[in-house]
């Protein structure tokens, strides 16, 4: 069984998963989802079990206690700030979509927490059409239409052939979908609007591999394509592009796990 411990600073708690038993500190930043990656800790716990003779591994959740506005700025300030308060440096940081915005600017704002950075499926600034989309599963959050929102967020997020293998339960997860878990995805995914970095990318002084897919249907891969733009000339840099996975490739993919670990560990 997975242990999800809490971390407590001046102005919030943060939950966070604690695996592995390894030399190196991985700390895994996810994406927005409608209810708490927490929720499947066992299964993100099974999912990394290659790595726990490698890494001890900390999985972020967002701050239990949510300001009405809380921007992406916001999230890796206080992403840092509960890195700090359990005393991890030198670590080696993940982020998948909107947790790859949250780790490029942990990298960028708090060089010297981050030893390599790896980036899956993200942008470093969210794009009019990206809005348009995000504010697609917003608007149906504020309605209360939990199987939509699923159904919406699934569908854009995985291939074809795993959203249809999985819908019945994205379905039946809806079901369970508190109405303040419809709140914290409000405000979690309103905080991406406005988000820009770009400009600062070339500041990110550890090596960094990011990686994405073709046929991304929530940042598409011109996204990815940007970041590599900035960083190509950068020594350690990695770029691996997906085909037939999805935006979620970072769960999609079977040999995902292994090419992070690959290049944290070489």
């Amino acid at each position: 069984m997975a242990m999800i411990e809490t971390v407590k600073t001046d102005g919030f708690t943060m939950d966070y998963l604690k695996f592995g038993h390894g030399p190196n500190i991985f700390v895994m930043i996810p994406g927005l989802s409608v209810q708490s990656v927490m929720g499947s800790a066992d299964a993100v716990v099974d999912g990394f079990s290659l790595a726990h003779e490698d890494f001890t591994i900390y999985l972020f959740d967002r701050r239990n206690e949510l300001p009405p506005v809380y921007t992406v700025y916001d999230m890796a300030k206080d992403t840092a700030a509960a890195i700090k308060a359990l005393g991890l440096t030198d670590i080696c940081l993940f982020g998948a979509s909107q947790g790859g915005m949250i780790a490029m600017t942990i990298a960028i704002e708090h060089p010297e927490l981050v030893k390599k950075l790896a980036l899956g499926s993200t942008s470093s600034h969210v794009t009019k059409e990206q809005a348009d989309g995000i504010d697609e599963w917003i608007e149906l959050a504020k309605k209360g239409d939990r199987e939509g929102l699923y159904l919406s967020f699934g569908q854009k997020v995985y291939p074809p052939a795993v959203f249809e293998q999985f819908r019945d339960y994205f379905i039946e997860t809806a079901k369970t979908v508190t109405d303040e878990e419809l709140q914290r995805f409000v405000i979690l995914a309103s905080g991406m609007h406005g988000f820009n970095v770009t400009d600062r990318l070339k500041d990110i002084s550890c090596p960094v591999l990011t990686t994405g897919t073709f046929e991304d249907e929530v940042l598409n891969s011109d996204s990815t394509m940007e970041i590599a733009q900035e960083l190509d000339e950068k020594e350690g840099f990695r770029l691996y592009m997906y085909i037939g996975y999805g935006h979620a490739s970072f769960d999609t993919a079977p040999d995902y796990r292994r090419r992070v670990m690959d290049f944290f560990l070489n």
